[in-house]
Formats: C-alpha cells, sequence, structure tokens
C-alpha cells in the first residue's frame, strides 16, 4: 500500500506491507504539483513494487468526508467546497490525490481524515458558544485534528500499560509543527485544543494557535492590518516562530540557543501545553496517564520536562526517563499518572485506516448486490 502524507510545504511516501514500512521518501519543499505524478512515479519503480491500494491523509475535510472514505469526483468535489477550513494542508493534499489517481488509476484511493477520531465529539464539547444562527448557517463546530496520529497512539500506550484503551482515562499530546491536545475516555475522544480550523489551541511552530478573538477584531479595524496580513501572520509567523522573535519555529534550535527569546519561546509553549492538558482533564473522570507523540513530544525532552513540571497539581512528575528511542513509559513505575512517549507513525495509521475503509466499503457492495 501506498501512503500519502500533504504537509503544508512537504511530502511523504511510504511503501507499507504488512505493518512494515519497505520505503519511504520524505521531501521537506514538496514539488510542484506538475511534478508530483512524476515523482509517485519514481518512488514506485525504483520500489518495484505492485502497488494494491493508496491511501491519502486529509486533515480537514469539513462536514463533506467525516470518516475514511473512497475517491470518487463526487467526494472530491465535496471536498473542496470546504478546501479554506485548512487553506495550508487540503489545497496541496488534493493536488496530491489527483497525480495519484493520474499515476494509479486502476488502484482504489481513500481520503483518511484527522477528523474522524473526533466524530464522536460530545455536543457539549464541539459547540460554540456564538448565535445558533451562525452555527446552523455556517456549520461552525469543533473538528478536532491529528486523528491519525491519535488513533496511533492511543492503543500503543494501553499496550505498554498492559490495559485496554476502552479501560482507559488519559490525554494525548501531540506536540510538532501542528500542536493539540485530546482527551480519551474509554477509548473515545471527548474533547480537543483545535477546533473549526487547526489554528485554534496550542501555539504551534508558526501558527499562533488561540488568541483573543477582541484583539484580531481590533488589528482589523481602522486599517491596521488587512485580513491577508492578519492571515499570514498568524499562520506563518506566529507560534514559536514569532515568540523567538524569528529566530526559529524548531524547539531543537531553540533548545541549543542561548537567546532569552528562545527562551521565552520554550517557557509559553511549556506553559500553554500544560494548561491545555490540565483543561483536557475536566473531560476525564480521572487521569490514567498523559501521552506524548508528534516529533517534539517523541524526541524532545527538554519540552517534556517542561510540561510536566507544570502539571504537579494533577499527580503527573516530571519522567525520570528522557531519551526516548522506543515507546515507552517514562514515569516512575509507581507513579499516580504514568508519563509515556510514543514514535508518530501516521503512515502506519494510514495504512490500516485504509485497508478497513476498503474492506467496509466491499462489504456494503457486497451487501447492495445481494439486495
Amino acid at each position: 500500500m501506498l501512503t500519502v502524507n500533504a504537509g503544508s510545504s512537504s511530502l511523504q511516501l511510504h511503501l507499507v506491507r504488512e505493518g512494515r514500512v519497505l520505503r519511504k521518501e520524505h521531501r521537506e519543499r514538496r514539488p510542484e504539483i506538475e511534478a508530483v505524478q512524476q515523482t509517485i512515479r519514481a518512488f514506485l519503480d525504483d520500489a518495484g513494487i505492485t502497488v494494491g491500494a493508496v491511501g491519502h491523509r486529509l486533515v480537514h475535510g469539513g462536514p463533506a468526508v467525516r470518516q475514511p472514505t473512497v475517491v470518487c469526483e463526487e467526494v472530491l468535489a465535496g471536498v473542496r467546497e470546504h478546501a479554506d477550513l485548512a487553506p495550508l494542508h487540503v489545497p496541496p493534499a488534493l493536488a496530491l490525490v489527483e497525480a495519484a489517481r493520474r499515476s494509479l488509476p486502476e488502484v482504489p484511493h481513500v481520503l483518511c481524515p484527522d477528523t474522524a477520531f473526533h466524530a464522536g465529539l460530545p455536543e457539549e464539547a464541539f459547540t460554540y458558544a456564538v448565535p445558533a444562527s451562525w452555527r446552523e448557517r455556517f456549520g461552525l463546530r469543533r473538528y478536532g485534528f491529528h486523528g491519525l496520529s491519535y488513533a496511533w497512539a492511543l492503543p500503543r500506550a494501553a499496550s505498554l500499560l498492559g490495559r485496554a484503551p476502552s479501560d482507559l482515562h488519559v490525554v494525548l499530546a501531540h506536540l510538532g509543527g501542528g500542536s493539540s491536545v485530546c482527551a480519551v475516555r474509554e477509548g473515545v475522544s471527548v474533547d480537543t485544543s483545535m477546533g473549526f480550523t487547526p489554528l485554534e489551541g496550542l501555539p504551534m511552530s508558526t501558527r499562533s494557535g488561540s488568541v483573543d478573538p477582541g484583539m484580531l477584531m481590533w488589528l482589523l479595524s481602522d486599517g491596521r492590518l488587512s485580513l491577508d496580513q492578519l492571515r499570514q501572520g498568524l499562520e506563518r509567523e506566529s507560534g514559536l516562530l514569532g515568540l523567538s522573535g524569528g529566530l526559529s519555529g524548531d524547539t531543537r534550535d531553540l533548545v541549543k540557543s542561548a537567546a532569552p527569546e528562545a527562551a521565552l519561546a520554550l517557557e509559553v509553549f511549556a506553559h500553554r501545553t500544560a494548561r491545555e492538558i490540565a483543561a483536557a482533564t475536566a473531560s476525564l473522570d480521572r487521569l490514567d496517564a498523559v501521552v506524548f507523540t508528534g516529533e517534539i513530544g517523541w524526541d524532545q525532552p527538554e519540552v517534556r520536562a517542561g510540561v510536566c513540571a507544570r502539571l504537579r497539581t494533577l499527580g503527573v512528575r516530571p519522567p525520570v526517563v528522557t531519551e526516548a528511542e522506543q515507546d515507552r513509559l517514562i514515569s516512575a513505575p509507581d507513579a499516580a499518572v504514568a508519563v509515556l512517549t510514543v514514535q508518530p507513525r501516521e503512515e502506519l495509521q494510514l495504512a490500516l485506516t485504509t485497508l478497513k475503509a476498503l474492506e467496509a466499503s466491499d462489504g456494503v457492495s457486497r451487501a447492495s448486490a445481494s439486495r
């Protein structure tokens, strides 16, 4: 199976068979759309492997795609209608779907939305406190994101704890270029920090996360900023990059730096992450574990330590294991609240999700044919 993961500017291709990655290619700078088809074809030709299906990560399918869905023209048209909900991610993802379908027209393609993990959010968690007429007219609600990452991390964490996912009350923290937290009660997402778009919640690499809406209205009034300037600033010049005064949006650079702006960026990030984790526990009956995943959550012990140090009132203690070369428990064995780190493996979850969607689709087709 080929998995295609389009970031806001990157491209990841993986060939997966029976839970193992056979070949991968990661480009920090995604090729121009005209060259993507050639890139995919060369990747497959070099591997010399016949592909049976393609799974595509879709950050935001809006109301059109809430569950993993086999691609057809009608489905793509529905996603295009809501592409402006995640303008950094959805347009390039759709372009990659088209390129991959041209490269592999004979195999099924499946859209795997990051929002699917949160499709069952309770009403009190997904409803915004804005006029009902707005919610109805514009479909305003909390969607939540990073679902593929959470869907992978939850059973991995449960296995490490020797328990079933349905037995756990945990907070998962996906920390990376995009960051969010998610409260999971008995295997189901019940709250999450990202909302209608992937801009809400934690500060990220270059995205602001949640800010005072009154401040945004003030900035837009009296000609202070244009809408385009505001969008550019919030999506590409804020977060860790903005906090550090333009030094870097990468925590690895900030940890190494002696600049006070770098220290401030890391402190704000740890503070806001701890704050969101604490808020998420309000949706749980207890806190069994905090699970760190994402590139930063997996590979930045300084950030994990900074977050955990701010969660003492919840019974969380700083990790006793700093380096995480494998999925593992990093808190003391007798800790009241377990702390774990799980490597992000969205490519494997994409493959699993694609396979399940095709099996479900085939089952529906057989049932329809038998009627």
